[in-house]
């Protein structure tokens, strides 16, 4: 088994591995008709006459728009589909994409992009700055309903009326063809990572006015501007993208395409892996793991995010803190990471675990409640007294009156070993839990609408900010899945938005999870790894701690060579922050 630190993340205080941008067409959009897409051979290794690298990063994607997706599978496809103003490179150093440079006025409020010369569509037509400034418009449509919308352009200049459905009153300006300049209400120090963020992708206006919301399901239809292009969707199957000849760096993509299977059961990815049908998988069968540790091909690897659950905070019980709080306290979290999750996985004691960057440059987690961890993961049997003296001040004593509560989970990974955990961990306290399996597809949606007791949920940091996460349970988040909602929790938030001063900024951010964590808001459970299997034939290709594979600039070698490589990007100069992508709530496996 290979392991790898997160050094990067205590180097660099943003980090951002969505390099992601979306497309349309300006005749309404059909790839077909001016890209000679190929289909591409079947053919895991390369030895054809073209080269395809076929993978398995998850099954059908609930969405591939930019806009709307909040999942990391889908995230991984938009990573290679499209580029957004700025990327971030293996480094984790934040660096030119689309836009060739940008400024930062004195006080921090404007910036401007300024775009490279030539820039195209994956249909060949011209992207413009104002392909941009549509695009994140559209972002702030309330029709459009984008979860990410106030994480990622609540400080600019006129949102409030944006979102209302005044989309004009955004602060997004093209001053021309090539530069894009953005007004904040208030300065936002990370901002280059959001430009670097998948939601805020260029979507082309046509297209999208020709095929409404199903352009972004369709090969026809949906145009982008990234490395590759989506040249063929099979649902259910595998979304085959090819080389994007329009693509400003084309010439350092060795690649001819990347086929995506959209495999959901871990078995199946792990038989076309043995066979060489595919070459990297993401989903890997867990009773596997034992046998697979010290293999060359077996990956671990730290990414920042959580494995928590979410109560339905608009139900009762879960309207009782005690009744939260005794629920959280009776998980032994040891247990289920290092056993049930067999150290794929990291206990968690708090809700932002390791990765994420304060304001003085260290770990977010070592300056939280003042250095202490909020649950003692060592001691669970007094947790689980403490728990069942909650329950029984709730008026639940042994469970006694409690009504039946019910878990949705899908099933992958670790997530049912987990559901059928706390059955009995939570039986212990009195609680009558039934499991609910619901497939990956109706999953994201159900818990997003908030029809479910209790459900296994997670993110994955865009960026090494620690608002990226802490956001989501400000009231209004639209990743918001347990409808937390608490006035001091938002002041907190809204404060760590607008000052000026890291010190007030990082007491306010620490403030926020103190309350959340007092309130039971959610239930952190385990910090993710990524763990996978991947062919040494593959070449050039990189991990980021955001739980992104980057394949654009890889190549396929018969003889294998090290699977961690430099990306090409014919001397792209790194600049200024360093970030990631898509929070990303988790995919199927890794939320």
């Amino acid at each position: 088994m290979k392991k790898k630190v997160i050094a990067l993340l205590l180097a660099t205080t943003m980090a951002f591995s969505l390099a992601a941008c979306g497309g349309g067409n300006n005749q309404g959009g059909d790839n077909s008709s001016s890209q000679n897409g190929t289909e591409g051979t079947d053919n895991a290794g390369g030895g054809s006459e073209e080269k395809i690298l076929s993978v398995q990063i998850g099954p059908d994607p609930e969405t591939i728009d930019p806009a709307l997706n909040s999942a990391v599978d889908g995230g991984n496809m938009l990573l290679h589909s499209f580029e957004c103003l700025l990327t971030v490179g293996e480094d984790g150093q934040l660096t030119e994409g689309q836009a060739e440079s940008w400024d930062t006025s004195e006080d921090g409020l404007t910036w401007t992009f300024h775009l490279r010369d030539g820039l195209k569509w994956s249909d060949g037509s011209d992207l413009t700055a104002n392909d941009f400034v549509y695009s994140w418009k559209r972002v702030c449509d309330p029709e459009v309903a984008a979860p990410y919308a106030e994480t990622v352009l609540g400080m600019v200049e006129g949102y409030d009326k944006a979102i209302e459905g005044e989309l004009d009153a955004l602060q997004v300006k093209a001053e021309d063809d090539k530069t894009l300049v953005v007004t904040l209400s208030s300065p936002c120090t990370y901002f280059g990572s959001l430009a670097a963020f998948a939601t805020l992708s260029p979507v082309q206006e046509a297209t999208i006015e020709a095929n409404g919301d199903g352009w972004a399901t369709s090969a026809e239809t949906y145009i982008s501007n990234g490395s590759f292009y989506v040249s063929e969707w099979v649902p259910g199957s595998h979304i085959l993208m090819s080389k994007n000849p329009n693509y400003w760096n084309a010439d350092a993509i060795k690649l001819d395409g990347i086929k995506f299977n959209l495999i959901e059961d871990a078995n199946a990815s792990y038989s076309a892996y043995q066979t060489g049908e595919v070459l990297m998988i993401k989903d890997v069968p867990t009773e596997e793991i034992p046998s697979l540790e010290g293999n060359d091909d077996y990956y671990v690897d730290p990414i920042i995010g959580t494995y928590y659950l979410s109560l339905n905070l608009n139900r009762e019980p879960f309207t009782d803190k005690n009744v939260r709080k005794a629920l959280s306290l009776a998980i032994d979290r040891d247990y289920v990471a290092n056993t049930l999750m067999q150290g794929t996985y990291s206990p968690a004691s708090n809700f932002m675990g390791p990765g994420w960057i304060d304001t003085d440059g260290k770990e977010f987690m070592e300056n939280a409640n003042g250095g202490q961890p909020y649950i003692d993961i060592s001691n669970h049997e007094a947790n689980l007294e403490e728990a069942k003296k909650l329950l029984k001040e709730a008026g639940y004593e042994n469970g006694e009156g409690l009504p039946s509560i019910t878990y949705s989970t899908n099933d992958t990974g670790y997530h049912k070993v987990v559901a059928e955990y706390l059955q009995e961990a939570w039986a212990e306290l009195g609680v009558d839990l039934k499991v609910d399996i619901v497939e990956w597809a109706s999953f994201t949606p159900m818990r997003r609408n908030g029809d479910y007791d209790v459900s296994r949920n997670g993110w994955v940091g865009d960026y090494s900010d620690p608002s990226n996460m802490l956001d989501l349970l400000y009231s209004t988040n639209g990743n918001n899945d347990g409808k937390f909602n608490n006035a001091d929790y938002d002041a907190a938030m809204e404060l760590s938005r607008t000052t000026l001063d890291p010190v007030e900024r990082s007491t306010a951010l620490h403030e926020a999870e103190d309350i959340l964590m007092e309130e039971t808001g959610c239930v952190p459970v385990a910090y993710y790894n990524d763990f996978w299997l991947q062919s040494d034939k593959i070449t050039g290709s990189w991990h980021s701690p955001y739980g992104y594979w980057h394949f654009m600039y890889a190549d396929i070698t018969e003889g294998g060579a090290d699977t961690e490589g430099t990306e090409d990007t014919e001397g792209t100069e790194d600049t200024e922050g360093t970030e990631d992508a898509e929070g990303t709530e988790d995919t199927e496996e890794a939320e």
